[in-house]
């Protein structure tokens, strides 16, 4: 593993959630006795720790199948369940928060593949040269593009 983050969400989505989660329980519940009264802290407190867990399983990473970390043919860049092999990546480039908005704009490919996550504010974007695909680049968010940046130029990748 040459790098690897997880987006997490904030830490304050977590007090959030779970205040909204009571709230919700409560007016639900509003003095009813019995079941009714614990049945909704039960399900509703759960259920918005999974909605935040989920939100945070996004994974980036770099990763290498080769025994020295040396070959680039070897080296893939990993965004959740989605893979790149490095030699088919022509050129990367750290797409700053205020480009941001821009490049989610009216400047997106239609059939770019993007991982967004509204919390994190850069993004790095790596650009495609294979014919077989048509797909045009990658825009991927990041909490640390620089490093990302750093890894994917170290195996090949032009950086900008």
């Amino acid at each position: 593993m040459l790098y690897s983050e997880r987006l997490w969400v904030p830490l304050w989505w977590w007090a959030v959630g779970g205040a909204l989660a009571v709230l919700l329980a409560a007016e639900i519940h509003m003095g009813a006795p019995g079941i009714r009264a614990w049945l909704p802290y039960l399900v509703l407190i759960p259920l918005f720790a999974w909605a935040l867990y989920a939100f945070s399983r996004l994974r980036v990473a770099v990763v290498t199948r080769a025994d020295d970390g040396t070959d680039s043919s070897g080296v893939e860049l990993h965004v959740g369940k989605a893979h790149l092999p490095l030699d088919v990546a022509s050129k990367a480039a750290v797409v700053p928060a205020t480009a941001k908005s821009a490049a989610l704009g009216r400047q997106l490919d239609p059939l770019a593949f993007v991982q967004h996550r509204t919390w994190v504010k850069q993004m790095v974007i790596v650009v495609l040269d294979d014919p077989d695909d048509p797909t045009p680049y990658w825009l991927v968010s990041t909490k640390r593009p620089e490093a990302l940046l750093a890894v994917l130029t170290a195996h090949g990748v032009e950086g900008r």
